[in-house]
């Protein structure tokens, strides 16, 4: 459960999301997924053991948002933050 939390960009502010064009909702399918996640969190924290079909509506979910946001443009420069960090820290 924790890849899309470190993969997606959760925690940018709607200003960062939000910018020229869009293929789609950026911020509504971050909230969705965000919501999803959470829910399953708690689910699974209350012992229920959840489905194949679970599992494949939730992946297909977050693999829908991720193409999103890649046509968006949100996850190269995702992805050039985490590498400029981690070339900082070496």
């Amino acid at each position: 459960m924790r890849s899309p939390w470190t993969s997606l960009p959760f925690d940018r502010p709607e200003s960062q999301l939000c910018i020229g064009p869009c293929e789609g909702c950026s911020m509504k399918l971050l909230n969705y997924l965000d919501t999803e996640l959470l829910d399953w969190e708690a689910r699974l924290g209350d012992g229920e053991i959840p489905t194949l079909g679970d599992v494949s509506r939730l992946a297909k979910s977050a693999q829908k948002t991720y193409r999103v946001l890649e046509k968006n443009g949100l996850l190269a420069e995702l992805s050039q933050s985490a590498q400029a960090a981690s070339t900082s820290t070496s």
